[in-house]
């Protein structure tokens, strides 16, 4: 099994200058953007990215095409906003982009601007990633030169600049409604909805939020057509997506593959397998947000393709973070470590996340010190019912304005799903032991 790389193409094949003006402008950099101006098309654009399928890569899987064409047709000004913050646990393919090819990016964002019909482009870059930023501001200023932002593009009469922007380290800054708090100046809480973006978003016109990898795909598409591009993939799940592999496997990095591909080529495979020969016990498919999977036949055989897992397993591909955990790991120790991030993530605007993140990381915290009761595996279950009961019991219902709440319960239902005898039996010897 081999990588498919698209979107990674040119920070593999130049890696001395793959962020530089010359070195994009050398391996084919702007020419979509050159062509779809001469061709002078906008509603072509967004065809080929509906024929495309392409998905955001963000973590939701909501088509782009879609997204866009929620935007009211008369409505002006609107605003093309990319999602850069990237604060999921584990998740570091934005930031390859950023730092090792951001001209794809910027070239995506002048064809996207350009098809939903944006003069203005904001980037809402994580406030760490200082070479990411240092290295996007240059590829913007050296484009901007180049004739390829700015006023009158071209020659072709369009308008399009870019705007970036710094977070200052808050994870709920990247559910688009809270990041739209932090780009007017407001404090990073999520918004009520409706309105939605597409209506109303930042400074309440209308605001599509895509990610980085997903308007990266863009010139791609355009290059290859909607339909040769939907080719590659499965079922809904079209072409190709970078996950960001991490834990004990003997090659972590990020490994942009076909969709389709299953966890164990990807894992056994391009990732070299498990450090020193040992088994899998579980691994998290989609970031810290996700429900787990174990190391099962039935599990890494499974295609990665949104929807099955999802219908399947009742597991998202999210943000393309995979986390690998061996046989020596306590999966109650990780569980307490994913809660802490959620419950000190919390921006406490909803009660049910404010108050149930902390009790479930205080719950956990005594759970994996030794200090467990023998009903604390059921009373988390009951808090994290509370925040939100699809997590444990479908249909999914959420009692949060955002997901941040029943992602914290993820870990919960993992816990109570694949590992409860196990769970129980502890908890058993911690009260006896402190009888």
């Amino acid at each position: 099994m081999t990588e498919t790389r698209i979107v990674t193409k040119r920070l593999r094949d130049r890696p001395d200058d793959s962020w530089t003006i010359d070195g994009a402008l050398a391996s084919g950099a702007y020419e979509q953007l050159r062509a779809v101006l001469a061709k002078g098309d906008t509603a072509d654009v967004q065809e080929q990215v509906k024929l495309s399928g392409l998905r955001g890569r963000g973590g939701a899987g909501f088509p782009t095409a879609q997204k866009w064409s929620f935007l009211p047709p008369d409505s002006f000004p609107r605003y093309l906003v990319v999602n850069a913050d990237e604060g999921e646990p584990s998740t570091f393919k934005d930031r390859m982009l950023l730092e090792r090819d951001p001209h794809q990016l910027v070239e995506g964002i002048a064809i996207s601007s350009y098809s939903v019909k944006c003069n203005v482009a904001y980037v809402y870059v994580r406030g760490e990633f200082a070479l990411g930023y240092e290295r996007l501001a240059r590829a913007i200023d050296d484009a901007r030169a180049k004739g390829f932002l700015g006023r009158d593009i071209l020659g072709s009469g369009f308008d399009c600049d870019i705007v970036v922007h710094r977070g200052a380290g808050a994870y709920i800054c990247g559910e688009e409604t809270a990041l739209l708090e932090s780009l007017e100046g407001s404090q990073g809480m999520p918004r009520i909805r409706p309105p939605f973006p597409a209506i109303e978003g930042l400074y309440a016109k209308p605001t599509v939020v895509n990610n980085v990898e997903t308007l990266s795909t863009v010139p791609h598409i355009v290059r290859m057509g909607g339909e040769e591009y939907a080719k590659l993939g499965v079922n809904r799940s079209t072409g190709t997506r970078i996950f960001s592999v991490s834990g004990h496997v003997n090659q972590p990095g990020n490994y942009e593959v076909e969709l389709g591909m299953t966890f164990r080529d990807l894992l056994y495979g391009l990732a070299g397998g498990v450090r020193e020969n040992r088994k899998i016990k579980f691994f998290i498919p989609g970031g810290a947000s996700s429900q787990w999977l174990t190391g099962s036949d039935e599990h890494l055989d499974a295609p990665l393709d949104m929807d099955f897992v999802q219908q399947t397993f009742g597991v998202m591909l999210g943000s393309g973070a995979i986390m690998v955990y061996d046989e020596t790991v306590d999966p109650v120790l990780i569980a307490w470590r994913l809660a802490k991030f959620f419950a000190h993530e919390s921006c406490g605007k909803c009660t049910p996340c404010r108050e149930g993140t902390g009790w479930i990381e205080k719950v956990l915290y005594r759970m994996s010190h030794g200090l467990g009761r023998p009903a604390d595996l059921d009373l988390l279950v009951d808090v994290g019912g509370n925040i939100s009961p699809g997590v444990v019991n479908a249909p999914f219902v959420q009692t949060t304005i955002c997901p941040l709440g029943p992602s914290a319960v993820s870990c919960i239902a993992s816990l109570n799903k694949f590992f409860r005898d196990e769970v129980l039996e502890r908890l058993r010897n911690d009260a006896g032991a402190h009888a």
